[in-house]
């Protein structure tokens, strides 16, 4: 089943978003912006040595920081331009270019994950019809006890408490929540959510 992504739709009205997003990180960090909350938190739940998949990994620029700490970091995304830009930027990664909800984890030996994180919105840019397949697919990659977590805002079409019950319709639970990467506690009504859930 082809999925059309909201990623996707973005990329055909403007052809030239992709490499304005990269080049966007690419200035904020010239600027001396921190950009690496998303890779203390995933660094700070992870063993050393870890697995991790970065699913939705774009440029790279959160698992870039994640091999420089040491671990093992895969990369998937649907964007080829992103991928490129992930390769030249940290070639000691390894970034595949496909769909999160078909892509052949097992095939690419990525499997036995300690971590698997999506930073950057990558779930609310989903097709609505490809969430659970998604979750699903990710939850195979990962080692029992393994976790997932994902940060996204509100307001951006998919809801929190949808995406929990997804979360354990793919046979997850619920670990913990969040409303930033900086471990601020969820609130109802709060903007932002940071799930970490675990395979069982």
């Amino acid at each position: 089943m082809s999925f059309d992504h909201q990623w996707d739709k973005v990329r055909r009205a403007n052809p030239d978003h992709s490499a304005n997003y990269a080049q966007r990180w690419r200035k904020m960090v010239a600027a001396g912006h921190d950009i690496g909350g998303e890779a203390r938190f995933v660094n700070a739940m992870s063993p050393r040595g870890a697995r991790i998949l970065d699913a939705g990994c774009g440029t790279g620029r959160v698992g870039g920081l994640l091999i420089e700490e040491g671990h093992t970091v895969y990369g998937v995304d649907l964007d080829e331009f992103l991928i490129s830009v992930a390769e030249e930027d940290y070639p000691s990664g390894e970034w595949h270019t496909g769909d999160l909800a078909d892509f052949d984890f097992a095939e690419a030996n990525i499997t036995d994950i300690d971590v698997a994180f999506c930073a950057g919105q990558v779930m609310s840019f989903l097709d609505p019809a490809s969430r659970r397949q998604t979750l699903d697919n990710i939850n195979s990659t990962l080692k029992h006890g393994g976790r997932f977590v994902s940060g996204f805002g509100a307001g951006r079409g998919y809801d929190f408490d949808d995406f929990a019950e997804d979360i354990k319709a793919v046979g997850m639970y619920v670990d913990q929540r969040f409303s930033t990467w900086e471990l601020h506690p969820f609130e109802p009504g709060s903007d932002f959510l940071v799930l970490i859930a675990q395979r069982l």
